[in-house]
């Protein structure tokens, strides 16, 4: 018996293609885990993982669009990550992630932190390569592209206004991501002096961190997009199924916890690179916009 079965007899997967289908999709993931922790642990460089975040959803969508071609469901869910796949990975690119050498490009600095950290040092730093860096935020990725799945299983049933408004939402996302993450490119480019500064970042470029743009209503317009981005694919599988709440909704609820912790240390980090930073904390909320005024005189935001 496959060690997976299991698995696809809870889920309900009866018929075979869709059982290969999951099948294919988990061990990719595995693949692409274990490639990662090998390639890590020989470089050094942990942001392996970071280089195919914007891939893995799209090789996840082709593979169930190759064999489900007929689900008009799948081509929509396939088309939409595939313009946020490649957005994302064209403004990793610009940022220098990736390199003619596929395993080298400019590594977070926020591993270099964790790397120095006491208690991540010798078999524990490989431990926690290998089961939250490498295995976690794969099989995270995966998570989140699941209601793939859900569109696989009802490939038969037409698209309904439920549909429309995941696309509507996602679409929107992924215009509030790009105009975040432009901002703050053009505003590291001008802190770094590889273009003219102008008007636009005047503030941010006087604290040192972002505090215009979208950073007027919110500390992280990229992170909070790019969690309602998958909040939203998340609706194709309740569209496809009918059911509010579904075994995928794993892939969206962790990827907000994880989400939540990475916002936290980087702002710890933030705070104690800028004195003022605490100040941009108490006048501008992280995530939701709950106060649309700008406070450009006491506010100020983090680099990421």
């Amino acid at each position: 018996m496959n060690i997976l079965s299991p698995i696809t007899q809870y889920l309900e997967f009866g018929e075979p293609g869709l059982v290969h289908l999951f099948q294919t999709l988990f061990f990719v993931m595995l693949g692409t885990a274990a490639l990662c922790f090998i390639v890590g642990e020989l470089t050094r460089n942990y942001s392996q993982v970071d280089k195919i975040w914007s891939v893995m959803p799209i090789i996840y969508a082709l593979i169930t669009l190759f064999q489900y071609l007929h689900s008009s469901r799948v081509w929509l869910m396939a088309l939409l990550v595939t313009a946020w796949g490649l957005r994302l990975s064209y403004n990793f690119y610009r940022k220098g992630g990736y390199h003619v050498i596929p395993w080298k490009g400019e590594e977070d600095y926020r591993w270099n932190i964790l790397r120095q950290n006491p208690r991540l040092q010798g078999y524990r730093r490989i431990i926690f390569n290998l089961l939250f860096i490498s295995l976690y935020q794969n099989l995270l990725i995966f998570l989140f592209s699941t209601p793939l799945l859900l569109a696989a299983k009802f490939s038969s049933f037409d698209l309904n206004n439920l549909d429309y408004l995941a696309t509507f939402f996602m679409a929107l996302f992924i215009l509030t991501e790009t105009i975040a993450d432009n901002q703050l490119f053009s505003f590291h480019q001008q802190k770094q002096h590889k273009i003219p500064a102008n008007e636009n970042f005047k503030s941010s470029l006087k604290f040192g961190f972002m505090v215009d743009g979208l950073w007027k209503y919110v500390r992280h317009p990229n992170f909070i997009s790019e969690q309602l981005i998958w909040i939203s694919f998340y609706f194709f599988g309740v569209a496809a199924s009918g059911n509010w709440i579904n075994w995928t909704l794993s892939g969206p609820v962790l990827l907000v916890l994880l989400f939540v912790g990475s916002t936290n240390f980087t702002e710890s980090i933030s705070s104690k690179r800028y004195p003022d930073y605490s100040v941009y904390k108490q006048n501008v909320p992280k995530f939701f916009p709950i106060k649309f005024k700008s406070n450009s005189s006491n506010t100020r935001e983090t680099t990421i």
